[in-house]
């Protein structure tokens, strides 16, 4: 059986919804096809535990793009973000030995200048100089990157342009664009403050998701890919979609379905169709064939390349350059049902330091030990996690007088040394039972449920090969016109009319769907 549409999106996580919405307003007959039965990819909520909403994978949002939201009127398909107010970091288990940041300014400058009254100075001025770095690197997410490596006017054109917008940044906003794109997180850290337990939970958003330490090369530049978060205007500032994650996809899939898409779950593409040189459709599990004009894939670029098209389509040079594409998944995920909150030793009780992140990081050296773990193929003894409880600003999301606990875990290698993860999933699901413990006794005895995840979980279940959330390492030599392969960066691939339209293309991962729009775009400049 053969059906013809414009565009068949491979993947139904929210890159691929993006590029669905975008290509259906536009008038485009346009197919999704989800493996799972839920749409969302790792954007995804579900009741794994009667009466539980798990955000199962992705668990938070900010990257998320003000003119999607906008452009696809999402908040009338049902988006609703509630802010996260503040990291909260437990130091030990004497009462005081913490560091709360909220977005309160005295709040936080009291706070900060409990451990250093000079940090406490220096961290207006930090945000200042973050936020300056921040707006010249937005609008870069929102382009097509320009290829060097052809003789283009256009590419050229946007070469010059970016340069004439880097020479309007101050000399010392320059300089702080060329450390972050080449530092470790706590190298740049070190020239703003001298705390190590603030250095330590603010260079941990340098790791997250990432095969790297907070002493690594390149730490810095994922610092302030976490920075940039922006929700209603608002810069820097994070937050928990009502009914969970899958909000998110949801609303995008809202969206896509009004403008003329259509959505298909429980459906598994084996193969893109190729034929001289130009894909023209996809065969399913079922050997059912679809026929399209473009096909977008939302599945990582190993996956897309050597998955669904093989190697005999594609140029060796290209199947070379992504043999080097560094995936190295890092994270796992270990989601709680709880029958009450947690109790903090540090700071007992129940009050709003809770309604933020909680960022086990407790140092520089805890991290980096953290690492020194994966390294060696093992998963952390004593992980960094960031942990948020969505169900004490989201009611909906548990029975009332229990809570949800979702933790990101890191490090958590998807190759190990010894064992494998079938046999470790527990044996790590208690690690971060008794990291949490050490910090907040009794919370093993409240847990009414767990789910683990591990890397393996992360291909097996939701399709990230190696279990990496970002579709592949946000390090400089995978950024920008280089993602994900020299030459290839304009969602445009070796195989005529197939797109990438997912984290592994420019700008990367998060939940951001920038890639999806920008795909979008690009295929309907191609039809034009």
């Amino acid at each position: 059986m053969s059906t013809r549409y414009d565009a068949i999106v491979i993947g139904g996580g929210h890159n691929g919804l993006v590029t669905a919405a975008y290509l259906a307003r536009k008038g485009r007959r346009t197919l999704v096809l989800e493996r799972r039965d839920v749409i969302g990819g790792a954007a995804v909520s579900e009741q794994i535990y009667p009466g539980f909403t798990y955000s199962v994978c992705s668990y938070v949002v900010s990257l998320l793009r003000p003119e999607i939201i906008h452009e696809l009127n999402l908040v009338r398909h049902g988006l609703q973000i509630l802010p996260l107010d503040g990291t909260f970091t437990p130091l030990g288990t004497e009462r005081g030995s913490y560091l709360w940041r909220v977005d309160d300014h005295a709040t936080t400058h009291r706070e900060i200048a409990r451990h250093s009254v000079r940090d406490a100075d220096a961290y207006d001025k930090y945000g200042e100089a973050m936020t300056e770095i921040g707006h010249f690197v937005q609008p870069l997410l929102s382009m097509t990157p320009p290829d060097p490596t052809v003789l283009n006017p256009r590419c050229w054109l946007t070469m010059w342009r970016l340069l004439q917008r880097f020479r309007t940044l101050s000399p010392e906003s320059r300089d702080n664009f060329a450390r972050l794109m080449t530092q470790s997180a706590v190298d740049f850290l070190d020239r703003w403050f001298e705390t190590d337990a603030l250095k330590a939970t603010m260079a941990a958003s340098g790791i997250i998701g990432t095969f790297l330490g907070v002493r690594s090369p390149g730490s810095a530049y994922v610092l302030l890919h976490h920075y940039m978060g922006e929700i209603d205007g608002s810069f820097r500032t994070w937050g928990l979609p009502l009914g969970g994650t899958g909000t998110v996809s949801r609303s995008i899939a809202s969206a896509a379905r009004e403008a003329g898409a259509e959505i298909r779950t429980g459906t598994t593409v084996v193969k893109i169709i190729v034929q001289n040189g130009r894909a023209t459709g996809v065969v399913l599990d079922d050997g059912d064939t679809l026929d399209a004009r473009v096909v977008a894939s939302g599945v990582d670029p190993r996956r897309t390349f050597l998955g669904f098209v093989g190697q005999r389509h594609l140029p060796t040079s290209f199947t070379v350059a992504l043999g080097h594409y560094r995936m190295h998944g890092s994270s796992g995920k270990v989601n709680l049902a709880l029958d009450a909150l947690p109790d903090f030793s540090c700071l007992p009780g129940s009050g709003h330091h809770l309604r933020g992140a909680i960022s086990i990081s407790p140092s520089i050296d805890y991290l980096e030990r953290a690492y020194d773990d994966a390294k060696y193929g093992r998963y952390s003894r004593r992980p960094y996690l960031d942990v948020v409880i969505p169900s004490l600003s989201d009611p909906t999301v548990a029975p009332p007088g229990k809570h949800v606990m979702s933790c990101f875990v890191q490090y958590a290698p998807y190759h190990l040394a010894d064992g494998d993860w079938q046999a470790e999933r527990e044996q790590f699901g208690d690690t971060v039972i008794d990291t949490l413990e050490t910090f907040a006794p009794g919370i093993r005895d409240s847990i009414l449920h767990r789910q683990v995840l591990t890397p393996l979980d992360l291909e097996q279940e939701f399709g990230l090969t190696e279990g990496n959330i970002f579709h592949g390492e946000l390090t400089r030599e995978q950024l920008f016109f280089l993602r994900p392969v020299p030459g290839w960066a304009r969602y445009r691939t070796p195989v005529r009319n197939l797109y990438l339209c997912g984290s592994g293309a420019h700008p990367g991962g998060g939940l951001m769907g920038a890639a999806g729009r920008n795909a979008a775009h690009a295929i309907l400049d191609d039809w034009r």
